[in-house]
């Protein structure tokens, strides 16, 4: 059986008159209130007047950057839609995605204001987010789905729950034996219907796509990213398999996704560059994580110690994301200037 994760549904937009405020409030001990709305003051969008909405967002670490980039990141994050669920997932096995799963993770879990929470839904018991998160108690995605119908609270899910260097939370995979198992696609996708319930944001560290069950997963996400090595046979790989997912009716998966493209090596050829390029006519988002070597280790990822370069891909990585994710009228206001940690 394949169970397939169900989007939430688009809350109706209420009406009201609009507001839109160009200074945020008084600065909050932990962040910084926001009033905004994407709408200039009487504008409409569509037939209906828009309400705006008081984010309270968290300060931007200062080792984030470009600024304005890490600004609207920080500010969409405090006002996601209800259930964010993102999606991670692949054409081949091997590049890179779970590292990728940690390391995005990691930004958005210093980013919203409440927990983060990833989970590893491969069905195999070695790599996974199991070394990229590291471990502080013996607890897997196997005990969620053992104990599946228990998880109807963050404590519940939390007594299971890895704590990763930068906030964020995992269920990483399951690698012993003894009555112990990976999950399968279905028992995984459970899990995540439980967990995006009491969460506001989710992410999927899923299998290669090469079965209709994660292609289901991929279309609930409000945010499906695919991985790819940067050679030009994963990256054609990717290419093909977003031709297929068209084809196969999944097309609204490939119209929202995101690229990252990941570097295995200081220097890239010029024949990648070329198929990266061609890649941004067929994803709307394409985004190059450079090499680094703290990503190559197979130890647990704290973000904020990244290489420079690294740390601007991943906060331009997470605004791909976090656009997808967020409430559409939260917005930093022009000419407003947020507060840096």
């Amino acid at each position: 059986m394949v169970l397939s994760l169900s989007a939430p549904a688009a809350p109706d937009t209420p009406t009201c008159a609009p507001v839109v405020t160009s200074e945020h409030s008084l600065p909050l001990e932990d962040g910084s209130e926001w009033s905004g709305c994407p709408t200039a003051a009487g504008e409409l969008r569509g037939r209906e007047p828009v309400l705006a909405m008081t984010v309270r967002a968290r300060p931007v670490p200062h080792e984030f950057g470009p600024a304005d980039v890490a600004e609207r990141v920080w500010v969409r994050a405090a006002a996601l839609q209800p259930a964010a669920l993102v999606a991670v997932s692949s054409a081949d096995g091997g590049v890179g995605r779970s590292t990728l799963v940690a390391a995005l993770g990691g930004v958005l879990a210093l980013a919203v204001p409440d927990p983060v929470i990833a989970v590893d839904m491969n069905p195999v018991p070695w790599g996974g987010l199991d070394e990229r998160i590291g471990r502080s108690n013996a607890g897997t995605v196997w005990d969620a789905v053992r104990d599946l119908h228990t998880l109807t609270s963050r404590r519940e899910i939390d007594r299971w729950a890895q704590h990763g260097l930068s906030g964020l939370l995992a269920l990483v995979g399951e690698t012993e034996g003894r009555g112990r198992r990976p999950p399968r696609h279905d028992e995984a996708a459970a899990v995540v219907e439980a967990v995006r319930r009491v969460y506001p944001l989710t992410i999927c560290d899923v299998m290669p796509a090469l079965i209709t069950g994660v292609w289901r997963t991929l279309a609930a996400a409000h945010a499906p990213v695919l991985v790819a090595r940067a050679t030009t046979d994963s990256l054609r790989h990717t290419m093909r398999l977003v031709a297929h997912l068209r084809a196969a009716g999944y097309g609204a998966v490939a119209d929202r996704s995101v690229l990252a493209v990941v570097a295995s090596s200081p220097d890239i050829d010029r024949a990648v560059r070329a198929v990266v390029q061609q890649a941004t006519t067929v994803v709307p988002a394409v985004v190059p994580i450079p090499f680094d070597a703290q990503l190559a280790r197979p130890e647990p990822i704290d973000v904020r110690r990244l290489r420079k370069p690294t740390r601007h891909a991943l906060v331009q990585l997470a605004d791909a994301v976090i656009q997808r994710c967020a409430d559409p009228r939260a917005e930093l206001p022009v000419g407003a200037v947020k507060e840096r940690a």
